[in-house]
């Protein structure tokens, strides 16, 4: 694979660094016959990455985020020699990420809470997957590199320090349905500006310079060209705003406006 042609492509810094890292990982997969995995990736982040790696016809990896539909996964990548594991479903999760258990006797958190936490102590957020909050607590999926430490050091933050802590198995991660807020919106046509400016109501103006500052994604997918036309199951992300999927058309007003039924993730 030629590494310098493709990140030319790439105009990013950020782009260019991640994709480097993954080229390395590959490398090192090949050369020592060793697992070797990302850090946690966003859905754009992976989205890129599986790019990358199709252009380059690398098959052996697997994605994985401790549950079923994680928006944060890491990009586990394996050698020829233990392909079997992967496709018999034996590799064993836990030796590359772990689940932390966050169990609160009175106090009852948001998603926001346990991750400032995390934050404050000097972990960088790639390091953290998803944090899937319940009633009473939370469960943190993190890299197996830093668990030792988290585990032991969230013990010492002022709001966690009658909570049981404690790493259980990557497989008891809680499950929990994707909480949405549904939303209708009538737009004049499904051009993306349209979609963008009611979403993050503001101006189509306004909807513009965030195409411009690339902070829109369609399927996570940077898009900047505002007469872009999105269709039901589009999952639109605007940076700042929140993350969205157009569930269904439901016809016309009889002004002419398209009628859009929205859920927003929460």
């Amino acid at each position: 694979m030629d590494k310098a042609k493709i990140l030319e492509k790439y105009k990013k810094e950020e782009e260019r660094l991640l994709i480097s890292k993954l080229f390395d990982k590959i490398t090192l997969t090949e050369k020592q016959n060793k697992i070797q995995t990302t850090d946690f990736l966003s859905p754009v982040e992976m989205n890129l990455l599986i790019d990358i790696l199709n252009l380059v016809a690398h098959k052996n990896y697997v994605t994985y985020g401790g549950r079923e539909n994680a928006q944060r996964q890491m990009i586990i990548l394996y050698p020829d020699k233990l392909e079997s594991i992967f496709y018999e479903n034996k590799f064993d999760y836990n030796s590359v990420c772990n689940c932390i258990r966050i169990t609160n006797n009175t106090e009852q958190y948001a998603h926001k809470i346990y991750l400032g936490g995390i934050i404050k102590l000097g972990i960088k957020r790639e390091k953290v997957g998803d944090i899937v909050v319940f009633d009473d607590g939370a469960d943190l999926i993190v890299s197996k590199e830093i668990t030792k430490f988290l585990t032991s050091s969230l013990q010492e933050l002022t709001r966690f320090k009658k909570s049981n802590i404690e790493v259980v198995d990557i497989s008891k991660v809680t499950v929990k349905e994707q909480e949405y807020k549904e939303l209708k919106l009538v737009v004049s046509s499904l051009r993306l500006d349209n979609i963008v400016s009611e979403l993050a109501k503001t101006s189509r103006s306004k909807a513009l310079e965030l195409l411009k500052q690339e902070r829109v994604f369609v399927n996570y997918k940077n898009e900047i060209k505002n007469t872009k036309m999105v269709k039901e199951n589009d999952t639109i992300t605007i940076r700042g705003v929140g993350k969205f999927i157009i569930c269904d058309t439901l016809g016309n007003t009889k002004s002419g406006k398209r009628v859009v039924f929205i859920k927003k993730f929460i």
